[in-house]
């Protein structure tokens, strides 16, 4: 049973991980009707700043912080004004197409730039374990789950309690009744991008000492990442916790108590399960659409 829990904690902080990419994804859609496929190198590229800047000798949380004034600028405002503004005139898949050539692209400028070489990124946490009831427990995850979980409730406490934050989701449900009700429609996509790139900085701080600062470290989150939003339901923000937390919990439980040769094809079934039995996700709402 201490396994068990174990996997289960394990599980559920990996899955905050994938929670705060996916929330991106669904943000990024319900705002501005975006589908970013190089959401897994927005947080490959602010590991790579952050480990800039700690090797030229800045402490890590100054690090995180200048790092996410650069993901604002380049990933949320840049993004937009440089990708997405000029492209979603011309429909969704335009800029499906230009977000995957824009993560390979980022890959391999990172690759053929920088280094193609793998990383060690410091942690927030110390090494080691401490048991409770029984259960061993990794300051890594525990630390790791608390953090995610204060960001994923305070954005939705943001977003439900601030007159900008429910700005942002009436822009989400009508934007032309926003748009007629005196809402800047504009500025709250803009913020919705910059809060994107934030939630990707916080990603890559919480997962980059696991998987390695590497030119390829998104392609796995990001899959992840969008699968845990379409499991969860793309016009659902709590969806994406919980098609996160779904996907970290199985893969640990089917790795240890089936084979680690199948962890990574957790994510691809339960995604393929959901859309043919829910198709609008498990907390998402069907959306009727004229013909």
């Amino acid at each position: 049973m201490g396994a068990l829990s174990q996997l289960i904690v394990s599980g559920i902080a990996a899955g905050s991980i994938y929670a705060l990419a996916a929330l991106g994804f669904t943000l990024l859609w319900q705002a501005s009707g975006t589908i970013n496929f190089a959401q897994g190198e927005f947080v490959m590229i602010p590991a790579f700043v952050m480990l800039f800047f700690v090797n030229a000798g800045t402490p890590l949380w100054l690090a995180f912080v200048l790092t996410c004034v650069v993901a604002m600028l380049l990933l949320g405002a840049g993004f937009k004004r440089a990708i997405v503004d000029p492209l979603i005139r011309h429909g969704v898949i335009p800029l499906v197409i230009a977000s995957l050539g824009l993560s390979i692209g980022l890959k391999q400028l990172m690759k053929s730039g920088y280094s193609a070489q793998a990383f060690p990124f410091p942690s927030l946490f110390p090494a080691g374990q401490f048991s409770i009831a029984g259960t061993a427990l990794s300051y890594a995850d525990v630390g790791t789950l608390a953090i995610a979980a204060t960001i994923v409730l305070a954005l939705q406490a943001f977003l439900d309690r601030t007159v900008t934050g429910r700005s942002m989701q009436a822009v989400a449900q009508n934007r032309e009744a926003a748009r007629v009700l005196g809402i800047d429609v504009s500025r709250m996509v803009l913020y919705t991008f910059l809060i994107n790139a934030l939630l990707a900085v916080v990603a890559a701080l919480l997962v980059t000492p696991a998987y390695l600062a590497k030119f390829d470290m998104g392609d796995s989150l990001g899959q992840k990442a969008f699968f845990a939003a379409i499991i969860g339901g793309f016009n659902e923000t709590r969806g994406a916790l919980l098609g996160g937390v779904l996907i970290g919990v199985l893969e640990n439980v089917v790795g240890f108590y089936v084979s680690p040769a199948y962890k990574e094809g957790v994510a691809l079934v339960l995604f393929l399960v959901v859309i043919l039995v829910r198709p609008e996700g498990l907390l998402g709402r069907p959306q009727e659409r004229k013909v």
